[in-house]
């Protein structure tokens, strides 16, 4: 499968950018919505599915475009192709806060396994698919469901995380248990299950949730510190009060606040 050779530079701490060149010719493909700015001499289409090679003709791009919209993506993908005589440049964002981790599939067998909504931008030609949590126990608590999203192809991808990213290299039988939202992408050699946290007591009152992803090696995984479910219910747990009843902003969140401030 043919991949456009793009070059990149990212832009910002926090609030990240990914900024594409293009040389005449090239091109790149974003999710909807994702586009900053592009310059004069780039054109751009909207195709159903993802525009690779591997879903090409009527029934690979029905089926490129079903996949995307099972695991949470639009179902149509914007090409951007430099038709200008120079070199080009255009940009990608983040939708909130956190950061764009560049991804050179080449460098990991081809194949990377994602949150169903980290794609933001790739070179030309890498296909998204459907990667299935081959585990109940997974699909039901992992946090992401049984279907994540697979990347394949040897070029370049970005995703993006919430907070900071860590990057972990798992060795073979070594086992790493991390919070279920935390997990960002993995290679395709570590193993991904699910386990409970413990007693009771630290079920319910522990604060961490009621259970673990457990990754065990060899691989490499990336790991977010802020997942976005979790800014959104420190958000809610702010937000101002309303008619019906939601938390004032400054005042204690949740069930308890609720019970402290004498609401019902």
């Amino acid at each position: 499968m043919a991949m456009d050779d793009i070059d990149y530079t990212l832009h910002g701490d926090d609030m990240q950018c990914v900024e594409i060149e293009l040389d005449p010719g090239e091109a790149a493909i974003g999710e909807a919505g994702s586009l900053m700015f592009m310059e004069d001499g780039i054109e751009m289409d909207t195709v159903f599915g993802d525009g690779s090679e591997k879903h090409s003709g009527v029934f690979g791009r029905l089926l490129g475009a079903g996949k995307r919209l099972i695991t949470g993506e639009s179902l149509f993908t914007t090409v951007y192709v430099n038709e200008g005589s120079g070199k080009k440049k255009l940009a990608f964002a983040a939708p909130y806060t956190g950061r764009i981790i560049p991804f050179d599939l080449k460098q990991h067998g081809g194949t990377l396994v994602c949150q169903k909504d980290a794609f933001l931008c790739a070179a030309k030609g890498v296909a998204l698919g459907i990667a299935f949590q081959k585990r109940l126990g997974a699909g039901f608590f992992g946090g992401e469901g049984f279907i994540m999203q697979k990347l394949e192809g040897d070029g370049l991808a970005f995703c993006h995380s919430g907070g900071t990213v860590l990057q972990r290299t798992i060795a073979p039988g070594e086992i790493l248990r991390v919070d279920t939202g935390c997990v960002v992408a993995y290679t395709t050699g570590i193993d991904f299950d699910i386990q409970f946290v413990g007693g009771i007591k630290t079920a319910l009152f522990g604060g961490e949730g009621l259970f673990f992803a457990v990754l065990k090696g060899p691989g490499t995984v990336w790991l977010q510190s802020l997942p976005f479910a979790r800014l959104a219910s420190r958000i809610f747990a702010a937000a101002p009060i309303t008619q019906g009843g939601a938390s004032k902003g400054g005042e204690q969140g949740g069930l308890l606040g609720t019970l402290l401030n004498g609401r019902n």
